[in-house]
């Protein structure tokens, strides 16, 4: 039986049909993101010293390997077998485990920050403030969440990625609606960022948002 677009199962499954073609496209990608960078060295300022911090959604590890490099105790977290097998083959003495954001096997208060670089964007609207409620529930009092996401209002039912099928949504969010979100699920929102796409072939061509936002 097909999978539903954006299910769990359909997330994991297209990730991992696609995962040696990601690495290759993105891994480097940040080298021609400076906007994103000074974000991620922010975080990395803040959460010092407070705990280890975890790279949620991390693909094949690139922000991982920022903030690994930054001096962040990190680990990086994917639903995908085949991301997390590619983050490890990428980044050797960076530690990188399977995991499902909807349900983390992590202790309360567990964490000082999570970083969610376009994590959410395969998760419909109740999938996402599942997430959010995880994300709360295992970051300390006052951790610190730094979450981008594309901007915009439609999904988009794509159905090939690098000549591979895949089963599932991407979604272009709102962003007010993403901030009461985050307001209903136990963040305070500290700062919300965006920015215009990088050119052609650095990124797809969508406007980005950035958010820091703290557990209350």
């Amino acid at each position: 039986m097909q999978e539903e677009p954006s299910s769990v199962e359909g997330i994991r499954s297209s990730y991992d049909r696609v995962a040696d073609a990601y690495a290759s496209a993105i891994f480097d990608e940040l080298k021609h993101k400076p906007f994103d960078c000074e974000l991620l060295l922010r975080f990395a300022r803040e959460t010092e010293g407070r705990g280890r911090v975890c790279d949620m959604g991390c693909g094949p590890g690139q922000v991982a390997r920022f903030l690994h490099q930054a001096g962040a105790d990190v680990f990086g977290l994917d639903l995908s077998p085949g991301m997390v097998a590619e983050a490890l083959r990428l980044n050797p003495g960076i530690e990188f485990r399977e995991g499902n954001m909807l349900a983390l096997k992590l202790a309360d208060n567990e964490l000082a920050g999570i970083a969610a670089f376009y994590a959410i964007v395969n998760l419909s609207a109740d999938l996402r403030l599942r997430s959010f409620r995880e994300m709360a529930r295992v970051l300390q009092r006052g951790g610190l969440l730094l979450l981008t996401f594309h901007v915009g209002g439609e999904t988009l039912d794509v159905s090939e990625l690098w000549g591979r099928p895949i089963t599932m949504n991407f979604y272009l969010l709102d962003r007010e609606a993403i901030l009461r979100d985050l307001v209903m699920t136990g963040f305070v929102i500290e700062e919300c960022l965006e920015r215009d796409p990088y050119p052609r072939p650095i990124e797809h061509q969508s406007r980005r948002a950035y958010v820091f936002a703290r557990k209350t």
